[in-house]
């Protein structure tokens, strides 16, 4: 049964990769239209506001002022969604390894 594990281990952390994905990395609240992602000046013209949510997935969800939705980037998906979550959990671990009271006492 040895010649399945890579395969169910890349099945493993791609479930975990595409839960991951639909976390919110940032949300933020604005009017101004100079974004790195903004192709869409219009819709903070005169002063109007706008909510960006970033997703670990790589989208960028902006609600409007009138409630409608829009998306900007591209959505992370197979071999780069799983090279993305491993390096952010590589980090994570690497970061907690730093930070565990435990280890100093």
């Amino acid at each position: 049964m040895g010649q399945y594990d890579e395969v169910v281990e890349r099945q493993r952390l791609l479930i975990l990769a595409e839960e991951w994905a639909k976390g919110v990395s940032g949300i933020h609240a604005h009017s101004i239209n100079s974004m790195w992602y903004d192709n869409r000046p219009q819709d903070t013209e005169d002063g109007k506001c706008v909510v960006d949510r970033s997703f670990n997935s790589g989208l960028i969800e902006r609600t409007l002022e009138d409630g409608s939705i829009v998306y900007f980037g591209e959505e992370l998906k197979g071999d780069q969604l799983i090279d993305a979550y491993t390096s952010v959990e590589n980090t994570n671990k690497w970061k907690y390894k730093l930070t565990n009271p435990s280890d100093y006492v």
